[in-house]
């Protein structure tokens, strides 16, 4: 008996039958549902209803090599997401993506399409970004423990017919060629499928929108398309998993609806409002271990930290039972957005502080973070350098890294945070420092270099070196309140010993060997937000070893974080007898930059 005949055999007609069955997928909260539903349908069983993804039998080993952290590839669906908007609003004006009339970067995507001026979030209200934030969702749905999370978007969408070869293939070229999008390497955030359950399920629903280009003879274009993705363990002469989805009649299965209720309303309900095209993932079941708070609280701060630009921002629900209503959604716009909203009460006075640095020839640019005492955990983990490109983050340097003899700021490392917006660099030095996973660095010469220039960044960093030296004393003032202050325990011996007294020159006051005086940072420095002047300090000829960085040291109004700031940041170009300098780094700090050169 034929899948078709099967759907027949029910009374009601092929296409309400297969809404049916895609609307009991997106409700199901459980790898345990969604396979009873499917053996029901007689699917489950059946190889003929399962095709290879990317068509091909041997693709674990490239979807089994992905991101090594479920957050990580989480992100991945989320940047995605963000494409699909991006391309939605290019098709709507009837441009190629891949033509010059097309934006030539996601900055160029921002303020062309939502008036986001320099790509920066933060230039606009939080009404604003809430609104914008509709566009996309990430919602946590079913148990507390093991929830599903689905990434909803109301971008371009896929007609049934493109879906296998956009959303289901592997290794091909969709977005290679398109500069205002992020994804390039079109693995489909499959990263997020080995820790989705035991059967790794992911549920996939799309509908084209209507003003987005498609194929004149697909007559599938006006309908939703769905399908699940399942892992196969390995079986006869197989020796590796497989990952397959499911066909009917060799197809993506479709039906024709004007819109599905599946987006979130108000707190409780997650599948309320209507959807009429876009893209619905649903992962079940999902292994994030450590987020069992609200994913308004946890996994928020985690995500912001993995995509410390983001182009566009994302609303988070919460419509697990169980919670209270307490906060159940919040917009995510990114790590830096929060810093600055956040700054007053976390951040040490005069952060963030800017700075570049060259390597081979490519510049990057760094923020430089100091948190108070205790208030680094809300935004990250292990982390202490983060490095990212058009606001996702790519791969990261443990905290570790501060502690090392070349840096010596251990006793600080805590409370230390580095950005590095690596996305200027050559599309060469970007593949020799990162992997294609995007979650982890190469090891290498490449980074080595990286990790000198800062350290000599950090090591010099006057504004660092005064914490560590307050944050000492406040430590060391503190032990001793604990405890009876030598000195009167000595001024007690002295009165109570008259032999101990006549060891003592007559007069002589025994003063208290801990009686610290107080260093901190410098007066609250008050940089201007446009600088009036940027000058060399140092007068007189100064001699430099050949092959050595030469220190100079410039002096300046500019507030700290003025070459790395989301409003108007400055630049900064050194040249040198009749040439222009690339190879430098520079940090600013409450009035003086100091630059270490290769001449």
């Amino acid at each position: 008996m034929t899948d078709q005949k099967k759907i027949q055999q029910t009374n009601l007609s092929p296409s309400t039958n297969l809404y049916k069955l895609c609307m009991t997928l997106v409700k199901s909260e459980s790898e345990e549902a969604v396979i009873k539903i499917l053996k029901q349908y007689g699917f489950w069983d059946n190889p003929n209803n399962w095709r290879f993804y990317g068509d091909f039998e041997n693709n674990f080993a490239t979807i089994g090599n992905q991101q090594s952290l479920p957050e990580s590839a989480l992100v991945e669906k989320l940047i995605n997401s963000v494409d699909a908007v991006f391309m939605r609003e290019c098709y709507k004006e009837g441009i190629d993506p891949e033509s010059e009339g097309a934006p030539r970067s996601i900055t160029e995507a921002q303020e062309r399409y939502f008036k986001i001026r320099r790509g920066s979030l933060w230039d606009i209200s939080a009404g604003r970004r809430t609104e914008l934030a509709q566009n996309i969702s990430l919602v946590a749905t079913g148990e507390k423990r093991n929830p599903c999370y689905s990434i909803i978007d109301l971008g371009e969408g896929q007609t049934p017919k493109q879906m296998p070869d956009t959303f289901l293939s592997l290794a091909g070229s969709n977005k290679l060629r398109i500069p205002f999008v992020q994804g390039k390497f079109n693995m489909g955030g499959t990263g997020v499928l080995q820790f989705a359950g035991t059967h790794n399920l992911q549920l996939i629903v799309s509908k084209r929108h209507p003003n987005c280009a498609y194929d004149n003879n697909d007559k599938t274009k006006d309908c939703w398309g769905f399908t699940i993705i399942r892992r196969e363990n390995p079986s006869d002469n197989r020796r590796s998993s497989s990952y397959t989805y499911l066909v009917v009649n060799g197809k993506i299965p479709f039906f024709n609806r004007d819109s599905l209720r599946i987006i979130p309303g108000k707190y409780p309900k997650p599948y309320y409002n209507e959807m009429k095209w876009g893209t619905y993932i649903k992962l079940y079941e999902y292994q994030i271990p450590g987020y069992r708070t609200t994913v308004t609280q946890d996994l928020y701060n985690r995500i912001c930290l993995l995509v410390p630009r983001i182009a566009l921002p994302i609303r988070f629900y919460e419509r697990r039972e169980g919670y209270s209503s307490h906060s159940p959604q919040i917009t995510m716009a990114g790590l830096e957005v929060r810093l600055n909203e956040d700054k007053r009460g976390n951040l040490e006075s005069g952060f963030p502080s800017s700075c570049f640095i060259s390597v081979l020839g490519e510049k990057m640019a760094c923020q430089i973070y100091a948190f108070k005492k205790g208030k680094s955990v809300k935004y990250r983990k292990d982390e202490g350098i983060i490095f990212s490109i058009n606001g996702q983050t790519h791969g990261y340097i443990s905290k570790r890294f501060f502690a090392r003899t070349s840096v010596n700021l251990g006793y600080i490392s805590d409370s230390i945070l580095v950005s590095i917006d690596c996305s200027n660099i050559a599309g060469r030095t970007r593949e020799d420092l990162f992997m294609n996973s995007r979650d982890r660095l190469r090891e290498g010469d490449l980074k080595q270099e990286i990790e000198n220039e800062l350290a000599g960044i950090l090591r010099n960093h006057q504004g660092l070196k005064e914490l560590k030296t307050k944050r000492r004393q406040e430590d060391l003032q503190d032990k001793l309140a604990d405890s009876k202050p030598l000195q009167e325990i000595v001024d007690d011996l002295v009165k109570k010993s008259p032999s101990f007294a006549s060891l003592l020159f007559p007069g002589t006051r025994i003063s208290n060997p801990f009686n610290l005086r107080y260093v901190s940072n410098q007066n609250d420095y008050e940089g201007k937000e446009y600088p009036t002047f940027f000058k060399i300090k140092q007068k007189g000829t100064k001699k430099n070893p050949l092959n050595k960085r030469c220190k100079i040291l410039f002096e300046t109004d500019a507030e700290n974080d003025y070459f790395e700031r989301n409003a108007f940041p400055g630049e900064f170009h050194f040249y040198w007898k009749k040439g222009e300098v690339t190879d430098y780094s520079l940090h600013l700090w409450n009035g003086l930059a100091l630059s270490l050169i290769h001449i």
